[in-house]
């Protein structure tokens, strides 16, 4: 089993955790890859992937530093999941060796969305605004975004900043922070502000 071809460059300042291997594909070194969102362009299209090893360093409790991979091809699996062949790894258990590996590219390379089209990514952290009897009302942040197959949900920790404007999620009984689901659709969401990280919609604020 050969050594992965990791490059000896720097990571960007600017990368963004996007999927994971998920195991090898094939006998020829290819990789299987499983991206955290359908909106998968970014891998598709980036020269260089950095991946980023799932255990700390021995003795140091530190993850390791991501390591860029030169990708020769990428392409669309059943399941979304992706295929992709990388330099230097030319059979299955080099790719084995990468299971559990979290992939990250730069954001530069997403490709410009559309008119009222937003990465997930772009989503999370979002302050989210429903609709209480007063007007717009802080019911929480987007920690998550689902694929409910129709269209993305957007998980909402419920919760508000404190004084020093550090978020503070709302816990149930049990200490688990509590969350609402909110299909992300025009007939809820009106509005989306990413330089204010900012989402305003309809959703009632007691629900």
């Amino acid at each position: 089993m050969a050594d992965p071809a990791f490059l000896d460059d720097a990571p960007p300042d600017d990368l963004v955790e996007v999927g994971r291997v998920a195991a090898a594909h094939g006998v020829r070194g290819w990789l299987k890859i499983q991206p955290y969102s359908p909106q998968a362009d970014a891998l598709l299209g980036a020269p260089v992937w950095w991946l980023k090893a799932p255990d700390p360093v021995a003795g140091s409790g530190a993850l390791p530093r991501p390591r860029g991979l030169r990708i020769r091809a990428c392409r669309r699996q059943a399941g979304q999941f992706l295929a992709a062949q990388a330099d230097g790894i030319a059979d299955r258990d080099t790719a084995e060796s990468l299971r559990g590996y979290t992939v990250w590219v730069p954001r530069a390379a997403f490709p410009s969305a559309g008119d009222d089209e937003y990465y997930w990514i772009d989503l999370i952290g979002c302050d989210f605004h429903g609709m209480g009897d007063d007007g717009p009302r802080l019911l929480g942040r987007v920690d998550q975004v689902l694929d409910n197959g129709a269209h993305a949900v957007l998980q909402v920790a419920l919760g508000a900043p404190d004084a020093e404007g550090v978020f503070q999620p709302l816990s149930d009984a049990r200490g688990r922070p509590r969350h609402v689901l909110v299909p992300f659709v025009a007939a809820h969401v009106q509005h989306v502000d990413l330089q204010a990280r900012r989402i305003d919609s309809d959703w009632p604020a007691d629900f």
